[in-house]
């Protein structure tokens, strides 16, 4: 790696371009160019907000979470995963748990991720060092605490996303212009993350709450700050791989942060500032440019997308999401390839939670604007539709945004840690009981439920609520990682496919086929339960037509057959490339190896648990 460098800052950092890197070799390594120094830039409240712009620009892209990181990486669970047959080199890899060092799809987030690093060193470095901080109007002051306190929060999030997907990996909290030798090794996690905790708990003192700063919610707000810090102590308490042993494992002080975790949850519940919404619905159509339907808040953080490029949008929903046939000239094509786990429909209530018809897209759009019946290996994400936007055409780029953490997480993370701290008390149970209280507004008394009172019951509960609200929100695998069930969910799942392609079990009364019409897409004013309302399937509504045997074995006049049940092929639920998480291995399976061309580049980096 090369180590040369210059003082002033990238010019082009401060318009929220990219840094540049000669290779990927150099993901520490700036190359700078510029003649505006640090000191006019930070000098300048207008400078120093384009330069923290140049942060938050890590965030989206093709490499960020406009694509790779929110849908690629995250996608092996027990939800959702990559749609295909294994291969090593390829993103199929990633979702069969066998990705390659070669993998290239494993090699630019890395970088991207180090370059949001490298440039939240240099806010972080240089804004408490400026006038502007230290002598200016009381409102530049305040202003540059906001900025700092962003800054720390940033790159706390992309430290966060190295360590749970890498592990333990090189760490740099000064820019690379302070650091005289950049061949960094390997820091365990549990130090980076006693890092971020600091960091955040600094910074929710610098940054306002959202009612008092009126910025959108792909800016970082208190709310946000104090959500993250939530989030990583979870993960610092939880289960991860560790080098030292080559083995999953917590430490013993694990409810430590547990603590944590409670006690920044509960100031966000109680501060007011953000509510569940009361449509579910509604929580990801506010994703999807002006169709802003959120007024509690409870989108807390998302990564802002915009410009209709690779670089500062994203290709949700059409990377992912609903499927849209190319000849479509109302809508244009939505090629998504994140497919649903065919099991996970039947993890729904089959009558009232209002959940599973906006998480599970079990229908595509043909070039005429019908709806086509999916087989269940063919169902996607729901939670990203294309034809929910305003554009059309061949565009890739479609400006929704991706949700990082919402209020339901807040709940459901408070929740978890006050059962493991004090048992399920009352304001556990409340908080778990709201978000499956929105889920089943119109059946509370019916179809809800009621809510375990004792510990390992309540966190099942907890385990179960988090897979059902958050599928396709790249969430659950990190779940099931820190709570040590990867491998345990695995394995059900294969055990489900079996007995879903078998018909046996709680899938006894699945249809074997279902028969359909094709019906008009009724489009984006109008909500996916009228949507489904719409589909003609021979026998009735959905939620009989699905949980029992067709009553006919050909299909009737003017209806399509699709196979359903028997869709699940033996290869499916046995095949070596194929069946569910087929190259999953304990204790090497939890993390991605390094990119081969990082790793060569870095003679103190190390390939671990034998990738």
């Amino acid at each position: 790696m090369k180590n040369k460098f210059i003082k002033p800052l990238v010019f082009s950092l401060v318009f929220g371009g990219l840094l540049t890197f000669s290779s990927c070799k150099d993901y520490l390594d700036v190359e700078n160019p510029s003649t505006l120094s640090q000191d006019a830039i930070f000098a300048s409240l207008s400078y120093t907000t384009s330069a923290l712009t140049g942060v938050y620009n890590q965030l989206p892209g093709d490499n960020g979470y406009g694509s790779r990181i929110s849908t690629l990486f995250p996608n092996a669970a027990d939800d959702f995963r990559i749609s295909g047959d294994h291969n090593p080199t390829t993103r199929t890899g990633i979702a069969h748990f066998g990705a390659s060092a070669g993998n290239t799809e494993l090699n630019l987030p890395f970088l991207q991720l180090y370059a949001g690093v490298e440039r939240a060193n240099i806010c972080i470095k240089n804004i408490p060092q400026s006038n502007l901080y230290k002598n200016g109007s009381a409102s530049e002051q305040a202003a540059m605490r906001k900025m700092l306190g962003e800054a720390l929060t940033l790159r706390a999030q992309f430290y966060h996303e190295l360590i749970r997907n890498w592990g333990d990996v090189p760490a740099q909290f000064e820019p690379s212009s302070e650091v005289p030798d950049l061949y960094l090794p390997k820091t365990d996690q549990d130090e980076i993350y006693d890092k971020l905790l600091a960091d955040l708990k600094m910074a929710s003192d610098l940054v306002p709450w959202r009612s008092e700063s009126g910025d959108p919610a792909s800016r970082i707000s208190k709310g946000a700050v104090k959500a993250l810090r939530a989030r990583i102590a979870l993960a610092r308490g939880g289960y991860a791989l560790r080098r030292s042993s080559g083995k999953v494992e917590r430490r013993s002080n694990y409810q430590e942060f547990y603590q944590i975790a409670r006690d920044e949850c509960k100031q966000i519940i109680q501060s007011g500032q953000h509510g569940l919404n009361p449509s579910f619905e509604n929580v990801f159509k506010s994703l999807h440019g002006a169709n802003r339907q959120d007024p509690t808040n409870e989108l807390i953080w998302e990564v802002g997308a915009y410009g209709g490029n690779a670089r500062t949008d994203t290709k949700l929903g059409y990377a992912n999401g609903l499927r849209i046939d190319a000849a479509n000239t109302t809508y244009g094509q939505a090629n998504g390839l994140i497919e649903a786990v065919p099991t996970y429909f039947y993890a729904f209530d089959s009558i009232a939670d209002s959940r599973r018809d906006v998480t599970l897209a079990y229908f595509s759009v043909n070039a005429t604007n019908n709806k086509l019946l999916t087989t269940p290996l063919l169902m996607r994400e729901g939670k990203f539709r294309k034809y929910w936007t305003t554009i059309a055409g061949t565009n890739q780029t479609l400006g929704i945004n991706w949700p990082i953490i919402r209020y339901a997480d807040v709940l459901l993370m408070f929740a978890e840690a006050e059962n493991e701290l004090n048992g399920p008390t009352g304001e556990a149970i409340s908080a778990l009981e709201a978000v499956r209280k929105r889920a089943f507004i119109d059946e509370l008394e019916t179809r809800m439920g009621s809510i375990p009172t004792n510990k390992d019951s309540f966190f099942k509960a907890i385990v179960n609520e988090r897979y059902l609200e958050f599928g396709g929100e790249g969430i659950r695998k990190y779940d099931l990682i820190r709570w040590n069930l990867l491998g345990t969910k695995i394995q059900e799942v294969r055990n489900a496919m079996r007995a879903m392609r078998e018909g046996t079990g709680r899938f006894a009364n699945i249809p074997a086929t279902v028969y359909y019409k094709p019906s008009p897409l009724l489009g984006r004013t109008v909500g996916t339960r009228d949507e489904v309302a719409n589909f003609d399937l021979f026998g009735g509504a959905i939620n009989k037509v699905m949980y029992q045997p067709a009553t006919v074995t050909t299909a009737p006049a003017g209806y399509t057959a699709v196979a359903w049940r028997t869709a699940i092929t033996e290869e499916h639920v046995t095949g070596a490339n194929r069946k569910f998480a087929s190259q999953y291995i304990p204790n090497k399976s939890e993390l991605f190896p390094i990119f081969e061309g990082i790793l060569s580049a870095n003679y103190r980096l190390t390939q671990d648990f034998g990738h």
